[in-house]
């Protein structure tokens, strides 16, 4: 057979993870002439042989990629003849510089078994090396200041290599064949263990990482730095450590994340079933959120949950300090103070965290920018991502060719992340935090300019994507940016991220949006919202649940009993004596001033959201107290129910009325004080509230199907973070043969509204 010349490209997740040696690799095998070089567009191969030879070789390049690669595509760009003059064996060349990025940047991944290996032989040079790594593992996102990534493009351009290493960086058949970080303790970055905020050097390296041993047996809280920024690290087990963790960071309750030295540490304080395994020990080492397993733990980890987040070593450091005898259970938690955003720089965190640690682990390596740990957790067997941070962003998340004209979604204001459309692909950043605290704004700003820098987008010249709400943070950012911008309504944000994440443009569906807060259309808090639609032809709301009053705006969604009189009110004045009695007994103070600020019409406003419904469940169920975190009486309501389902409780549903407009919460809430009065556990009450949501879902979609024609029902925003509502919502329609999506790949919560900004906004008109 003739020769051909072909030139292919490779998209995806393809630079920083060995796929130019794997390539080079796998182009010998075939026995290609030709070459390979990354560009601003991935990867892209010359290769000359015979037509049937190319042909096998493209089919085995995505069957046989690297572990931490994600091909996307293979696209044949040339065909022809090889020319005159034959090229002679096959070469890695240079990366090419352009004008446009669309190459998707690797998440940073997790030590990888060989490098543990080496780490851990005496005879190798980088024994007990602390930045150890190779083309499969190690830090990408988090060093990287521009690509293509390369490293004087890296925060590793200040560390030059020495000869060894230098020769592994340009042996194609090494494993380190152009790993960016590579470095050995001759010419890499060191590790120092300093004990005051001053910077007083204590030791260096081995000494370094046994000092922090002792510190944390010890019982003492060490600020330790990861990949993405620093952890506050302490003996899980030991209840005074933890206590005065919380105490330091003015963390009242929200729950800890708990790193094990492997699952067998893990295994008695969680339930482990084949998916939570697969998803701790995942390239994404998030925290997984699991189910308790015994009391052995200290209950300030994670009061009044039912869950546990854990995770496991995913740094040579880490698995350094278990090596060397820190308890097998450590508190890892970022390293701020309550609501500000994680530290990452050395100089900001020993200011930043004097007070907090009593001693520090300091890598020298340079962190580009701050980037969290994932949360994930296994809902109805599948996985679903909570918090998209490390190992997962800025990963595309889908790609279309609706996103080949930029644009830039900027969210909400809570749990913020971005989403930069470029080149036919959806970028989304890692968890950006709560826009209302200044510092967490500041990282946004960055991090919006530092996206775009990266893809060489100017955001002020590009389509800008914002939430209806004009308060919010990022609406005012989108309006200083200038420029064309488009506001998209928080619910329908919700339900597109769906459909954005299943490539579902046209496909109509029925969403239904359960959540906290958002402006809706009308001017009123929405959060308990049924649209219809598709990406393309717009989603249009068609039912809600009942409003009822929000006294106070934002207060009532933190203090659950001033939410609960907004909702009560609707079965009238006689409520109230019902509830100021036992076993209810709700604080009469509280119940009388949000009464009157209903009553004179004062800061009161009118909301649908499930998530205020939930609050006020939760403090008729016993939850008095203002909330230390968001969603934190819900959680507590869940933990309840999940406790009294594994009791055999009653769950039967409570009545929760659909007329095929509005969702009617009075006859619920009359059933719920009925049975409080009748002395049902809280746990029961709780359990029966949710089986009826469920219910009222299933009910619903079938009601608005002879209405509406739909193919899927969608269920989104922040209460769908609920696994057991998930759970039971999704049986039930099961059980009437309804097909759903949800989240899986963006949070179901806010943040996830970013990528159905952009889906939104990419399909209308200039999009």
């Amino acid at each position: 057979m003739p020769l051909e010349r072909r030139r292919l490209r490779v998209s995806g997740t393809v630079q920083g993870v060995g796929f130019r040696p794997f390539i080079y690799r796998l182009a010998r095998q075939y026995g290609l002439a030709g070459w390979v070089r990354n560009d601003v567009h991935g990867v892209t191969i010359e290769a000359v042989a015979e037509g049937g030879v190319l042909d096998a070789f493209a089919v085995s390049i995505p069957a046989e990629a690297p572990p931490a690669a994600r091909v996307e595509s293979v696209r044949e760009l040339e065909r022809g003849e090889p020319g005159r003059e034959l090229p002679t064996g096959f070469v890695i060349v240079e990366s090419e510089d352009a004008e446009g990025v669309t190459t998707a940047i690797s998440p940073d991944l997790p030590v990888c078994d060989d490098c543990l290996r080496e780490m851990r032989d005496p005879s190798d040079r980088r024994h007990r090396y602390p930045f150890i790594n190779c083309t499969n593992c190690g830090p990408r996102y988090s060093i990287i200041e521009a690509l293509p990534y390369d490293r004087p493009l890296t925060t590793m351009r200040s560390f030059p290599m020495c000869g060894p290493c230098e020769a592994e960086y340009h042996d194609p058949l090494d494993r380190r064949f152009h790993a960016q970080p590579t470095a050995c303790p001759v010419c890499g970055p060191r590790l120092r263990f300093v004990v005051d905020a001053d910077g007083t050097d204590e030791a260096w390296d081995d000494a370094a990482v046994r000092a922090t041993v002792a510190a944390l047996r010890a019982g003492a809280i060490v600020a330790i730095k990861g990949l993405g920024g620093y952890h506050l690290a302490c003996d899980a087990t030991d209840e005074r450590a933890v206590g005065a963790l919380r105490e330091r960071k003015y963390r009242k309750e929200k729950p800890f994340a708990v790193m094990g030295s492997d699952l067998a540490a893990l295994e008695p304080h969680v339930m482990l079933d084949a998916a939570s395994r697969a998803l701790l020990a995942g390239a994404e080492r998030p925290i997984a959120l699991l189910p308790k397993r015994g009391d052995a733990l200290p209950a300030d980890l994670a009061p009044d949950n039912a869950s546990l987040g854990v995770m496991l070593p995913y740094t040579p450091v880490h698995h350094l300090l278990f090596d060397d005898g820190a308890p097998p259970l450590l508190v890892m938690t970022s390293a701020n103070r309550s609501s500000e955003p994680i530290a990452y720089r050395d100089e900001e965190a020993l200011e930043r965290l004097a007070g907090l640690a009593d001693a520090f682990l300091i890598g020298e390596r340079p962190i580009a920018r701050r980037v969290d740990d994932s949360v994930a957790q296994v809902v109805a067997g599948r996985p679903a991502v909570a918090r998209r941070a490390r190992g997962y962003a800025p990963a595309p998340v889908v790609r279309s060719e609706r996103f080949d004209v930029p644009l830039l979604a900027l969210g909400a204001e809570l749990k913020s992340s971005i989403t930069l459309a470029v080149g036919g692909a959806a970028y989304v950043s890692q968890h950006l935090g709560d826009l209302s605290e200044y510092e967490s704004f500041v990282a946004f700003q960055e991090t919006v300019h530092d996206l775009c820098a990266m893809y060489r987008v100017d955001p002020r010249s590009v389509r800008l994507v914002h939430d209806l709400h004009p308060a919010y943070p990022s609406t005012r950012f989108a309006e200083q940016l200038g420029g064309e911008r488009v506001a998209v309504q928080h619910h329908a944000a919700h339900v597109a991220s769906v459909l954005a994440e299943q490539g579902a443009w046209d496909t109509r569906v029925l969403g239904i949006a359960f959540d906290g807060a958002g402006l809706g259309d009308d001017g009123a808090v929405w959060g308990g919202e049924v649209f219809v639609g598709s990406l393309v032809a717009g989603l249009r709301r068609v039912a809600h649940l009942r409003p009822a009053y929000l006294p106070g705006g934002d207060a009532a969604a933190r203090t659950p009993v001033q939410a609960a009189v907004g909702w009560l009110a609707a079965l009238g004045d006689g409520v109230w004596e019902r509830v100021a009695a036992q076993p209810i007994a709700l604080p009469t103070a509280r119940v009388q001033v949000a009464r009157r600020l209903i009553e004179r019409d004062l800061n009161t406003f009118t909301t649908t959201s499930v998530g205020r419904l939930f609050d006020t469940v939760a403090a008729l169920t016993g939850f008095h107290r203002s909330m230390t975190f968001e969603g934190q009486a819900a959680i507590g309501l869940e933990a309840a129910a999940l406790e009294a389902r594994a009791a055999g409780a009653d769950r039967a549903p409570y009545p929760w009325p659909f007329d095929g407009r509005v969702w009617d919460h009075a006859p619920l809430l009359d059933a719920v004080l009925h049975d409080l009065e009748r002395g049902r556990s809280r746990g029961e009450v709780a359990l029966r509230f949710h089986e009826a949501l469920a219910q009222g879902v299933a009910e619903a979609a079938l009601t608005l199907r002879a209405e509406h024609a739909f193919e899927r029902v969608v269920l989104s925003g922040g209460v769908f973070q609920n696994a057991l509502l998930v759970e039971r919502t999704e049986c039930r329609l099961d059980n009437v043969d309804i097909q759903h999506w949800r989240n899986t790949l963006v949070p179901t919560n806010d943040g996830g509204i970013s990528l159905g900004q952009a889906a939104l906004a990419a399909c209308m008109p200039g999009g």
